[in-house]
């Protein structure tokens, strides 16, 4: 079903937050942004819902650690025509694993690991891989876990808790000698089992209380409440007709019994939260005189380490949990070189650029478009964001 289109509310009213936001975030129009500009977000969005490219989106900018930009269009759920929100909650899938790599480097802050051990010492059963051909690998340090080169391949569904997920992972060969190419895995989920061998407490658990209750994320979860369910945003994917919508279903969202926390791709969250996640790392690690993680942590995560193999995306490499772009292009072109970020299988995604100062946040839920369905749904929106920040930065026009 094609959903109707909304009005569409003005970007730059001062809002009254009934949240922790509420004395942090104002949003008006400033002298250095364009709002003009930055309004066309909105109408872009729009246009996107309009021919069924997505039912609506959450989007938000941050500048110099301010929100300059924060925004909700179409509908979270067509069929009872609920409306997106500000506060809609959204599977985020794989943007997940920069969460479970910031907890992996904050132990080794604390000196409980250093991300260039053998996985066999925290995980025993890591001994006993083997390659395609039978033979014996050389060790699967945890940094090929977070750049995605230790050879693991399979799914990145759970099989059961994190430790039968990790006893099933390692009954598979290694698609490669470790270190040796590049290939998107299911290793972050290895590392939220490490967390729980080494912190001693269980990897949900870990998260909630070193980054989520630290950073004020309250409705960041493995396990949403029947009141944050309320929030949710269904999926959609392309209907039979052209220009048409049909609501969609993945393992990821099934709140069932058998849930258990997924580090590769399990959270929901919501744009308020993630940005206080991401302005904590932009900042080097803290946010409001808090420390999560050292900011050599951040480094580490932030620089590509994965010098050039060739991985994913033209243009980018990854660094420990994050791609990182070496050469902006296409859907990134805006972005200046050593920017970072990572997305999600329902197209949520997030960038940030250190250089500028700005995080780009987009919140969708929708799967199987071809290409994109033909549209450039993220590129646009990090294209008009960009360009409608003046800080000293050439202009990108939208294309």
């Amino acid at each position: 079903m094609k959903q109707p289109s909304q009005s569409r509310p003005a970007s730059f009213v001062a809002l009254a937050f009934t949240s922790w936001w509420a004395a942090s975030v104002l949003m008006a129009a400033e002298p250095e942004v364009d709002s003009a500009r930055m309004e066309q977000i909105s109408t872009r969005m729009h246009e996107f819902v309009e021919d069924a490219q997505m039912s609506g989106a959450v989007t938000l900018v941050s500048w110099n650690d301010r929100v300059v930009y924060f925004e909700a269009v179409g509908q979270a759920d067509i069929d009872s025509g609920r409306p997106m929100r500000r506060n809609t909650v959204f599977a985020i899938a794989s943007m997940t694993k920069t969460i479970t790599a910031t907890a992996t480097m904050m132990l080794q802050d604390e000196g409980k690991l250093s991300i260039d051990d053998s996985v066999s010492m925290y995980l025993p059963e890591f001994r006993n891989v083997v390659l395609e051909d039978g033979s014996h690998p050389g060790e699967v340090t945890i940094r090929h876990l977070l750049m995605h080169t230790g050879g693991l391949g399979g799914t990145q569904q759970n099989q059961g808790s994190l430790k039968e997920t990790v006893e099933h992972l390692v009954r598979q060969p290694l698609l490669f000698e470790p270190g040796s190419r590049w290939k998107y895995s299911p290793g972050l989920t290895v590392c939220g089992r490490i967390i729980e061998v080494v912190s001693g407490s269980p990897y949900e658990q870990f998260l909630k209380e070193r980054i989520f209750d630290p950073l004020g994320m309250v409705d960041t979860t493995f396990f949403p409440t029947q009141e944050q369910q309320r929030r949710l945003a269904s999926i959609y994917e392309p209907g039979p007709e052209q220009r048409t919508l049909k609501a969609s279903t993945h393992w990821l969202t099934k709140l069932s019994a058998e849930r258990t926390p997924n580090p590769s791709g399990g959270l929901f969250s919501t744009a308020a939260d993630l940005v206080r996640f991401y302005r904590m790392i932009l900042n080097g690690g803290q946010l409001d005189g808090q420390r999560v993680v050292s900011e050599p942590a951040v480094r580490q995560m932030a620089s590509i380490r994965t010098g050039n193999l060739t991985t994913s995306r033209p243009g980018a490499g990854w660094g420990l949990g994050w791609r990182v772009v070496r050469q902006p292009q296409g859907a990134n072109r805006m972005l200046s070189p050593g920017s970072f970020g990572h997305g999600g299988a329902f197209g949520t995604q997030a960038w940030i650029d250190p250089e500028r100062r700005i995080i780009y946040l987009l919140l969708i839920q929708r799967t199987k478009f071809r290409n994109n369905g033909g549209a450039d749904v993220h590129g646009e929106f990090q294209n008009l964001a960009a360009s409608a920040i003046r800080d000293g930065q050439p202009e990108s026009a939208p294309q």
